[in-house]
Order: C-alpha cells, then structure tokens, then sequence
C-alpha cells in the first residue's frame, strides 16, 4: 500500500518533506482547470523523485504526484516513454490510483508496452490492480504467460484467483507450455501448475 503524505512526512528529513510539499503543489497547479499544457514543474519533480527524498521512497513519492496533477493519457505516456525503468515502473504502479482517467482504459498501451519487455521489474507492475480492471482476456491470459517465461511470481497478478477460474482457454496455453518444457527435458514452473488449479476451479457462471 502508498504511503500516505503524513505517513511520507515521517519517513523523509526535513529538506525533503519541503520538496515535497513544493512538488505536490505543483502538481495539485497543474490538475487546476486553468493550467495550460506543456511540460510542467512537477513533471521535473516526477523525474528528481529518488535524488530528493531517497531511492527507497521514490515509487511512493511519485505516486502523490500522480494523483495530486490527475495527468491525461499523453502526459502518462509522455512520463512513461522519455522515462527511467525506475520512473516507467512508478507510473504503472500509479495507475491504479488513477480514477480520473478518459476513458478508464486509456493507459492500457503502457501495460502492453511494459508486458512487451523483459524487465521483470516492469513486467510485476504492469500486472497490477489496473490490468486486473481493464485488460481484455487474451493479452491477459498472455501476461500471465509473461510472467511464468520470465519468472516473475504470479501472486504479483492481482485478481489472479478470480479471473483465472474457469477459464479453460488459460488452462489449455498453460497445459501447452507444461507439455513444451516436459519435452525440453525441462521443469514445469510450481506457479504454472498453480495457475493451471486455479483454472479448475469453476467460474462464477457456471
């Protein structure tokens, strides 16, 4: 779970928690219906998150900043395309603070983008809350697939439990890539097997 601000003030010295504050206004500038577009300050803020108040509190840091500016989908897009793995994986952590988006689906492409890499780091945060919601069932099922090739842990894949019941599709991917790595003389992932019971389990529909 983010950090509250209160829960950051604790956490940060004092030249920090002012950065802070000044960051956060800026953003809060920035979502006022006067603001005009172009780069803003707080997006430079976004950027010098881990200089200023430390590695460790970076992702919770910039995630404030997120829901204070409510940025539209180019900005998100912007942040996450000319930005650091770090500050790629903040946005995709972000997003499912992000209630305010146009249409609620619109930063979908970043997920994609992030299940396109092979950095495992982007990969966990790109199977968060917000795939959960929006992410239609085949790339989902693919993300899944990402996670097991790649060996990021599936108890990352928020709403596994339940989008995973019953769905025979899954089992069959699963069961296929089982069979691939059997025949390769190669171990079958414990996660996949574990996957592949929770897709017995029967769906709420039937």
């Amino acid at each position: 779970m983010t950090p509250t601000r209160q829960e950051l003030h604790a956490l940060l010295d004092p030249p920090a928690r002012t950065w802070l504050d000044h960051a956060l206004t800026e953003a809060a500038a920035a979502a006022a219906p006067h603001a005009t577009g172009g780069t803003d300050p707080w997006e430079l803020r976004f950027a010098a998150a881990g200089r200023h108040c430390g590695h460790q509190h970076a992702d919770a840091v910039r995630t404030l900043l997120l829901t204070e500016a409510r940025p539209d989908a180019p900005t998100l897009g912007r942040l996450y395309h000319h930005g650091t793995a770090d500050e790629r994986r903040a946005v995709l952590l972000a997003l499912p603070h992000l209630d305010r988006l146009t249409p609620p689906e619109a930063a979908l492409p970043l997920v994609e983008d992030a299940l396109r890499s092979n950095d495992t780091r982007l990969i966990a945060a790109a199977v968060g809350p917000y795939a959960a919601r929006h992410l239609d069932a085949h790339p989902w099922r693919h993300a899944v697939l990402k996670c097991l090739f790649t060996g990021v842990p599936t108890d990352t894949v928020a709403g596994l439990g339940h989008r995973a019941r019953g769905d025979r599709e899954l089992a069959r991917m699963l069961t296929d890539y089982a069979d691939e790595r059997t025949a390769a003389g190669r171990p079958v992932p414990h996660d996949l097997l574990r996957v592949l019971t929770l897709t017995d389990e029967p769906s709420e529909e039937s």
